[in-house]
This record gives C-alpha cells, structure tokens and sequence, in this order.
C-alpha cells in the first residue's frame, strides 16, 4: 500500500507540479484579498493574504500596497469587548511582509512602517486582558476587561525574526533587528540590535 501511495504522489506531481500548485495558491490570494477589499479602511494595491487568514474590525485597518501575509494569521482591532467600547486602529506600511501564524491585535492603535520584514509566529498587540490589580485576579482572565498600556509604533526597515512578542506601549525605531524568540516591552532606539526575554540590545 505504501509504494502504490508514493507512486501516486509522483504521477500527482506531474499532473499538478510545484510551480502550478504556487500559481494556484497566489490565485487564491488575490481571492481572498478581493473578498475583503470594500471592508477595510484602506487596502493598497497588491496586498495578499494566506490562507486560514482571520480579521475583525477591518474598518479600523489601513494596510499600504505591496503588503503580503503568511497563512493562518489574525488581524483584529476591537471596537467593542464584552460592551465597552474602543476606538482602535491599526496602519501597516508599504511592502511589508509578515510571516505566518501572525496576531496582530488592537484596542489602541498599533502603526507598522514600510517594509516589515518578520518571521513566523509573530505577536504585536497593544492590549492585555485586565490588569495585575488584586481585585481583577480573581477574575477568569476571558471575562476581565481589555486593557491597554498605550500605543504601539514601528519605523521602517524593521527586521523581527521568528516567535517575536511586541508588548503594549513600545515605540520602535526605524533599521531595528529584534532576534528570534525575543519579547519587546521598552522602546528601542532606531538602528539597534536586540535579543533576549526582556529584549536588550545587543549592538
């Protein structure tokens, strides 16, 4: 059963090769894209999403042309959580590319310059559920309220590797490089290296 399996694969990679099976899924991108156009705030030209792609809030959202994101990725900005109301935005660059499994999440407002650069499993949120006040920790961390510690802001040229966290209220400057695994809650001055949990800079 096994080799009549793998000499199924082989025929298959005739009948559907590689460079077919990347025109069709690029096809299903612009799909996609097109499916979601008239909803957000601004979609530049040339924009994509991957598959399994999630969003809420689309109106709150500008995202420049040129912008491309991996498969099952969330982009949410919350108008209103369990009845209070926000008044969150989130704005994306030119010719940004975000890797797969991203959540990028807003209450506040998160701004991204050009060219993003980052890894899979990318987390930038100005949120958190609740605070670290004693009442509110003896509430289910779902039902506490949505609280946010300030604006995000990224400059352009920014190079974050994979598994990379961006806390509330950080500011980042434009030429950063933040190293894989690395979990950002202070600002970083433009042209920096950082790395480490809280990330430090490096160079």
């Amino acid at each position: 059963m096994k080799k009549i399996l793998i000499f199924f694969g082989m025929v298959l990679s005739f009948i559907y090769p590689k460079r077919l099976k990347e025109t069709v899924s690029v096809g299903f991108s612009h799909i996609r894209t097109g499916y979601y156009k008239r909803r957000f705030g601004h979609l530049g030209k040339g924009v994509r999403f991957g598959k399994a792609f999630q969003c809420k809030g689309e109106e709150h959202i500008s995202i420049g042309e040129k912008s491309v994101f991996g498969k099952n990725g969330r982009l949410m900005a919350y108008d209103n959580y369990r009845g209070e109301q926000f008044n969150p935005f989130i704005k994306i660059g030119r010719n940004c590319s975000i890797g797969e499994r991203f959540h990028i999440t807003a209450i506040n407002g998160i701004t991204i310059g050009d060219n993003l650069l980052t890894g899979a499993g990318l987390l930038i949120t100005d949120n958190a559920h609740g605070t670290h006040d004693i009442g509110m920790l003896d509430i289910a961390p779902i039902e506490r309220p949505l609280a946010s510690k300030g604006k995000v802001t990224i400059g352009n040229n920014v190079w974050f590797g994979e598994n990379v966290s961006i806390m509330p209220g950080v500011n980042i400057g434009d030429g950063v490089t933040v190293a894989a695994g690395s979990v950002v809650t202070k600002d970083i001055p433009s042209y920096t290296i950082v790395a480490g949990i809280p990330a430090k800079a490096i160079i």
